[in-house]
């Protein structure tokens, strides 16, 4: 037959035919449908040929009743391997435990080592990385790529300016730059200190210079607050002046919400599509039907496979289609107003200097109309408010 390779999917045996007129017997079975191929004749008057494996039940049933002998040399095919196989299934079900043994320890983290960091450095470093589960015994298809893990340890470890990851086989390498700070002497020109904003001072220390103002004193922004200027008058000298000056400042900020609000969260339900990836075609392979969800919201996750270090050409993508639910949320008025209040001082630290300290707060002003609350509130900060004023030649 032509498709050799369906037959060997079913099965091919090897006859042979011995007896008197085996041709003829085998023209009968061809027109009884069997079919037959690569047929031979030996010198002795035997014929050969190959016959497919669900045809040999039929063929015995044609000989039985004649004088010729029919006999099976060879078999070849699929179930003649897996027969081989189910004899051999000891040694099968080894080969295959020791690839997925083999496969899963080349995916799993040994260990890792860090050069060129100061035992502080070091310390800082590994805790870093074991926030991210860099550890021994993880998959690593479960845990970032280098670069991300890069950008991780880089961010947290300050003392370093730079951090090289690698990962070698099942190992990781950091190798760690560390900064070297040099303190250099701070040169600074002749100054005041004025007022950046309008406040009342509540604390005051000079270092360098004469105070001009004084705690409790109210000052307008552009006050001078510490002179440039030491020495008795007409012998004074100019310097840059030094201090650290707090100031109370007020703000007022006004908010609003409605009462109801439209919140969106998973359901926790979700369904995976699997796709193979090869380079840059993602071919489906399960569950190609979108979820029957009224909305859902699609993560994809990518595996990492990878033999002895070396990225394996193709993974598996999945998409995680999440269900979502659209809610409405209705506040009480003593919940929208606390609501409010915290978005108020959040927002306000978002432009407060880092430093600054909120010390007091007040609501001015509260109103609920249409099905919305606003606030307007008072607030006490603490924060330093020293500009430098250069002095000029001639002042």
């Amino acid at each position: 037959m032509r498709n050799g390779f369906v037959n060997l999917l079913g099965g091919v045996v090897t006859a042979e035919l011995t007896g008197p007129y085996p041709e003829q017997m085998l023209n009968r079975c061809i027109k009884q449908g069997i079919h037959i191929w690569d047929v031979t004749v030996s010198e002795t008057g035997s014929v050969q040929f190959k016959l497919q494996l669900k045809h040999v039940h039929r063929m015995r049933k044609f000989f039985r009743k004649t004088d010729l002998t029919l006999r099976f040399k060879e078999r070849e095919g699929l179930p003649f391997l897996l027969k081989k196989m189910r004899v051999r299934a000891g040694f099968v079900t080894g080969i295959v435990a020791f690839i997925v043994g083999f496969i899963l320890l080349s995916n799993i983290v040994w260990g890792y080592s860090i050069q060129g960091a100061s035992p502080q450095v070091e310390q800082k470093l590994e805790e870093a990385i074991e926030e991210l589960g860099v550890k021994r015994g993880e998959f690593i298809f479960h845990l970032p790529k280098p670069n991300v893990i890069q950008a991780y340890v880089t961010d947290r470890v300050d003392e370093a300016t730079w951090i090289g990851v690698r990962r070698k086989g099942t190992n990781y390498e950091f190798e760690v730059v560390e900064q070297v700070r040099q303190v250099e002497p701070e040169i600074l020109s002749p100054r005041h200190l004025v007022a950046s904003k309008k406040a009342v001072i509540r604390s005051m220390f000079v270092e360098d210079g004469t105070a001009i103002k004084h705690t409790n004193d109210v000052v307008e922004k552009g006050d001078l607050l510490v002179s440039g200027f030491i020495g008795v008058e007409g012998n004074e000298q100019t310097i840059p002046a030094k201090a650290s000056v707090k100031g109370e400042i007020w703000y007022t900020s006004t908010v609003s919400m409605p009462l109801t609000q439209t919140y969106r969260s998973l359901t926790g339900e979700q369904k995976n599509k699997y796709h193979l990836t090869v380079g840059n075609v993602s071919i489906p392979f399960w569950n190609f039907t979108a979820p029957k969800y009224d909305a859902h919201q699609t993560f994809r996750r990518e595996s990492d496979y990878s033999i002895l270090g070396y990225r394996l050409p193709f993974q598996i993508t999945v998409d995680e289609q999440r269900e979502t639910l659209q809610f409405e949320k209705t506040y009480e008025k003593a919940e929208a107003i606390e609501v409010l209040k915290n978005q108020a001082k959040f927002d306000l630290k978002q432009d407060l200097p880092d430093d600054a300290q909120i010390i007091g707060e007040q609501v001015l002003h509260e109103t609920v109309e249409s099905d919305k609350v606003s606030l307007t509130i008072h607030y006490q900060v603490l924060e330093e408010i020293t500009q430098e004023k250069p002095i000029i030649q001639g002042d």
